[in-house]
């Protein structure tokens, strides 16, 4: 039996010898052979592939980002495959802080810096940013369009008892929008009266919500602009610096791929990964929907 397997080994390396002897000499173009693949059937022995899991929010999914991100990386580093998890920032904390992921992309910058000064994270890198938005109907029953200020913003929309959703995920928006209540002096949560809406749902769902029962909330551009065509729903407040939206990256302290997350980590902060971000959305949108901003 020994005998037998050990021609059987000899007998497949002649073989596949063989065939690559065969690929080499075919001219450019014989065959339809792509050469930057290797044959069909033939294994790819040069690479080990990984995975490599990234915990991001529901902004960054549904906005397409890494629909653009993921695949430009891995025609950097073709020995990582990147497995996203998208929830909120929250969430992808505590999966960092279990190990569960390798590397995040978050944005609640304070929550990120208490992640890596409590020993989870190795380091917090600036990636990009976008902004916050307080969307509306056109119709606007609270009179708040065409404003700049958040909070006397909500504060018209607590006092008129217009609808108004929140994620309610512990996502990086619905902390932004629990502290900017807070600054306003509003009470929200379940002792509210039923203009405030807690739906524990990620950015695109809620957009989708607060479309249909013509209410408010408080989004990320990016996802926005990515769903504006299939919404009822206007920009009612924008500018306010309060409403400044950072995101970073972290590898997670003795991450199970640590080696994969530090790659991803150092390429999106890199010129190659900055000019994906700069670029993602112009050519739909007419404007890029995150500003890369690593330092």
């Amino acid at each position: 039996m020994l005998e037998h397997s050990h021609w059987s080994a000899k007998w497949k390396r002649t073989l596949l010898l063989a065939l690559t002897l065969v690929i080499a000499v075919l001219p450019a173009g014989c065959g339809g052979i792509d050469e930057a693949e290797p044959p069909e059937g033939l294994p790819d022995e040069a690479i080990e592939v990984t995975n490599v899991i990234l915990a991001s929010t529901t902004s960054t999914e549904d906005s397409g980002l890494f629909g653009e991100l993921v695949p430009a990386f891995r025609d950097a580093y073709p020995q990582y495959r990147i497995d996203v998890v998208a929830v909120g920032t929250g969430q992808a904390l505590e999966i960092g802080r279990a190990k569960d992921a390798d590397v995040l992309l978050v944005h609640a910058r304070e929550a990120e810096e208490e992640f890596v000064a409590d020993g989870y994270g190795i380091e917090r890198r600036d990636v990009m940013y976008n902004d916050f938005i307080i969307l509306g109907p056109e119709a606007d029953p609270a009179g708040i369009a065409g404003g700049d200020d958040a909070i006397a913003a909500l504060t018209a929309i607590a006092d008129g008892g217009h609808t108004f959703i929140s994620r309610g995920d512990d996502s990086g928006t619905h902390k932004k929008e629990l502290s900017l209540w807070e600054a306003a002096g509003i009470e929200t949560g379940p002792a509210t009266d039923d203009w405030y809406l807690s739906i524990g749902q990620g950015m695109g769902d809620t957009l989708t919500m607060t479309s249909e029962i013509e209410a408010y909330t408080l989004a990320d551009r990016g996802t926005y602009l990515s769903m504006r065509e299939r919404l009822e729903l206007t920009i009612a407040v924008e500018g306010d610096e309060r409403l400044f939206n950072p995101y970073g990256v972290i590898v997670v302290t003795d991450a199970t791929n640590l080696e994969g997350a530090q790659a991803f980590a150092d390429w999106i902060v890199s010129a190659a990964g900055q000019a994906v971000i700069e670029a993602f959305g112009v050519d739909t949108f007419g404007e890029p929907l995150f500003v890369p901003n690593a330092k």
